[in-house]
């Protein structure tokens, strides 16, 4: 007699984005030491973030367990009863593209407005947001080392919205997410590197975050992760020039000044 063991989607859609956080970002630990393509050296990381790599670590840790705990619920509640209605639902190309759209629009407006709230509201930002920005110099597993109650309202909300308004399938949602996760970590990654497809497709990248995180920023570039549609519309895009630095590497410069320097 044999012992089968089946994996559902459900369990895939909640576990898989955190191991894609953690091999993704792993390998851009390993492409950090090339200085060459780096927006900041590695003495600026060192010297200018506000928190240690072991608290952030332990950050970001932490929201997985709890948007984890979150997912599996949400799963149970909008799951169906029939084992194999995965399977048996008709698969067309027209539906998986109109839910990821619909999703990646949902998760932007959730995220846009409220991380430009968190900046606006002097005592969110000081109590809750102002954890994210200790991290003035980006880098991959940093990508959600966030106060707990943004990950809850920025992510793991903005998550859950995303699928109930799409009405993907949890095995729509492992692809979704797995890939909102890649995107995330390379938004945060601190190196603009030659060919990268999410440079050359998305205006919504490494540079264009790490303005947001510079002091120059704060008030710009608030749209996250893919597109940067509410930046331009509401007038909260800052423009910026990638130049090279005569020690290596890149520096993202705004073409103009804030409104209030």
């Amino acid at each position: 007699m044999t012992m089968g063991f089946e994996i559902s989607d459900e369990f895939l859609g909640t576990f898989v984005p955190i191991l894609v956080y953690w091999v993704y970002s792993g390998m851009y630990i390993c492409l950090g030491s090339l200085e060459r393509y780096r927006l900041h050296s590695k003495v600026d990381e060192d010297e200018k973030n506000l928190v240690t790599k072991s608290a952030v670590v332990k950050g970001v840790l932490l929201q997985q367990t709890l948007q984890a705990i979150i997912s599996v619920i949400l799963f149970k509640i909008t799951g169906s009863d029939d084992p194999d209605a995965s399977t048996t639902q008709q698969f067309s190309l027209l539906l998986l593209a109109r839910q990821l759209i619909i999703a990646m629009f949902v998760i932007d407006t959730w995220q846009y407005f409220i991380h430009r709230y968190m900046h606006i509201n002097k005592f969110l930002y000081k109590h809750i947001h102002s954890q994210h920005h200790r991290l003035i110099v980006p880098y991959s597993y940093g990508a959600l080392y966030n106060h707990p109650l943004e990950g809850l309202l920025l992510d793991t909300i903005g998550g859950a919205l995303s699928f109930l308004f799409s009405g993907m399938s949890p095995r729509t949602a492992i692809f979704f997410f797995s890939f909102a996760t890649i995107k995330t970590v390379d938004d945060h990654c601190g190196l603009w590197l030659p060919g990268n497809p999410f440079h050359i497709f998305f205006s919504n990248n490494s540079a264009y975050h790490d303005v947001h995180h510079q002091l120059y920023g704060s008030k710009y570039n608030f749209s996250q992760p893919f597109f940067v549609l509410w930046d331009r519309i509401l007038g909260t895009y800052l423009p910026y020039s990638l130049e090279k630095r005569a020690t290596g590497g890149f520096e993202t410069r705004p073409i103009k000044a804030s409104k209030d320097e």
